[in-house]
């Protein structure tokens, strides 16, 4: 018995790994092209960190000419939810991150290097597995569940390392014919790697983000091939990675433990390693604690938060590209009107350790983002969230279209846009006031602050529309009328004249505005009231002045 005629027995079928060597030819890039990917489980929800991972991949792709696709990592079945790959693909659709090749939904791809989901590479993985046991690096482990636990339990008591390694890896010590006759006794068996490395040497490896770190060498032997057939995550990372031609793994830096194993693994299969870039976590300041975002926990940790709240796509990957690279702040600065695909990411100037997730830094570059969008933007975004979210916001936008459009325009364009609105879920409540079915099914209470006098603010409505409005004057006219208004009516045209001499004014023309401002909007603080007098026009207007009368 020899290693090859083991190898035969354990996987007869099994291809030549020359067959898939073939099949997968290297890529035909430029120079210096980088190809990177997105490798999740369809086990639930998309994380933020998984996002970030993903759009850091895919821009740097992007900006060498290189590639970007999605690998579904699935050989862990008992974790599998319903439609989990279609979870990824729409997560990573809305944020507009899109895979140059992949997984496109839960059973098609797109490119060159497919299957794209682990399930389906078995026959490769059992291919690689069989050149390893030929090249006698790896052997079938013939160990129950209760022998394993077993190793671990002594392990305890003994206080040293847990795993199968050294002499607790005692069925790499068959013969290869007490091998070859458990085989044939149908004893159930997995794979495993037979590791050449010991725990007292030192392997040296550059990190791109974390830079140069010293790890002891992997003993353990671990399994490569599964009970089912299907390969660990090691295993079959190495093996695709070496196949889809991967130059750049960009992950975590929870794998970063893992680093010896995978090198050692590519080295053994006679691979070139890709170039490793372990990204620090997003953490979350709890009670003074830093800690990672937790699925459990926090709300945002799932991308899909981030679509709930209507919080614009855009303005998520700004916020992570300002995390990624902490220069991104004041190219955006100089950048303003520039796409963020014009960023050039760098993982030098990542940090070593994670940042902390600010959800009001966040909003404010939603606010941002949103101020800097037409009025036809915003009506077509906010439409398009309110369609799966709220049904009378939808009704609001699309009852008159144009109307809509106005209400959005006031203020937009501006030097100064006004920034009032962070996300879609807060627009309805921004605007609700400008429309009047809203606005006369809520009871007003109409909070005038320095002039209360009923009777002197009917008189400041009742002047106003009789002699002071036209709704064709420019809006200096128009603030001129309202300073007219308030010295016929004894207050200060001035703010600065009244505070000179308080005693010689009932108030000024400030408080003046306010009494027309809170009449026409129930609010003291809202967006320009010029362009709000303009789109609402004389008629409204008088109608509102009444209602407020009233009251």
């Amino acid at each position: 018995m020899n290693y090859q005629e083991l190898a035969n027995l354990i996987f007869p079928e099994a291809k030549p790994i020359s067959y898939y060597e073939e099949k997968y030819p290297e890529r035909n890039l430029k120079e210096g092209a980088i190809v990177t990917r997105f490798a999740p489980s369809p086990t639930g929800f998309v994380h933020i960190g998984g996002l970030y991972q993903s759009l850091i991949a895919k821009k740097l792709a992007q900006q060498t000419g290189g590639v970007f696709f999605l690998r579904i990592e699935d050989t862990d079945q008992k974790r599998e939810i319903d439609n989990g790959i279609t979870e990824i693909v729409e997560s990573l659709k809305f944020f507009d991150i899109q895979a140059d090749e992949g997984m496109i939904s839960e059973t098609e791809s797109k490119g060159n290097y497919a299957p794209y989901k682990q399930s389906q590479r078995k026959e490769i993985y059992q291919a690689y597995a069989k050149y390893l046991i030929e090249q006698g690096k790896a052997y079938p482990c013939f160990c129950t569940p209760e022998e394993i636990e077993e190793i671990r339990a002594k392990q305890e008591t003994a206080k040293i390392r847990h795993g199968y390694y050294g002499i607790w890896a005692k069925c790499r010590n068959y013969t290869l014919e007490e091998m070859a006759e458990k085989i044939k006794n149908n004893e159930d068996y997995i794979i495993r790697f037979k590791s050449p490395g010991r725990e007292d040497r030192k392997i040296k490896h550059h990190d791109i983000i974390k830079g140069n770190i010293d790890f002891p060498e992997n003993d353990q032997d671990i399994v490569i091939i599964k009970a089912d057939g299907l390969p660990t995550y090691h295993f079959a990372h190495a093996v695709d990675d070496h196949l889809m031609k991967t130059t750049h793994v960009i992950r975590g830096d929870e794998w970063l433990s893992s680093v010896p194993l995978h090198l050692q693994l590519f080295h053994e299969l006679g691979f070139k390693a890709p170039k490793y870039a372990h990204i620090a976590p997003i953490m979350k300041n709890d009670n003074g604690n830093k800690r990672k975002l937790s699925k459990r926990k926090d709300l945002e940790a799932a991308v899909s938060y981030y679509e709930e709240e209507g919080i614009p796509e855009v303005a998520v990957k700004e916020y992570l590209l300002n995390i990624a690279n902490s220069n991104f702040e004041n190219w955006r600065r100089a950048n303003q009107d520039k796409p963020i695909d014009e960023f050039e990411l760098q993982l030098s100037k990542m940090s070593v350790s994670g940042a902390l997730f600010d959800m009001v830094k966040l909003l404010d570059i939603g606010k941002t983002v949103i101020s800097r969008m037409t009025a036809q933007e915003v009506y077509e975004k906010a439409l398009v969230w309110a369609k799966k979210h709220d049904e009378e916001l939808v009704k609001m936008l699309e009852q008159d279209k144009q109307y809509s459009l106005k209400v959005l325009g006031i203020e937009r364009g501006n030097k100064k846009p006004r920034k009032d609105i962070s996300k879609w879920s807060e627009l309805k409540e921004n605007i609700a006031y400008l429309y009047d079915e809203q606005f006369y099914e809520q009871p007003q209470q109409y909070p005038y602050q320095v002039i209360q006098d009923k009777e002197e603010i009917e008189k400041i409505l009742t002047l106003y529309l009789e002699k002071y409005y036209n709704e064709k004057d420019d809006k200096q006219t128009w603030f001129d009328n309202i300073k007219e208004l308030a010295g016929q009516m004894g207050y200060s045209k001035e703010v600065k004249e009244f505070k000179e001499n308080p005693g010689k004014y009932k108030a000024h023309v400030g408080d003046v505005s306010t009494v027309l401002r809170v009449a026409l909007t129930g609010r003291t603080n809202t967006p320009d009231m010029y362009e709000i007098m303009q789109i609402f026009g004389k008629e409204r207007i008088a109608k509102r002045f009444e209602k407020a009368m009233k009251q």
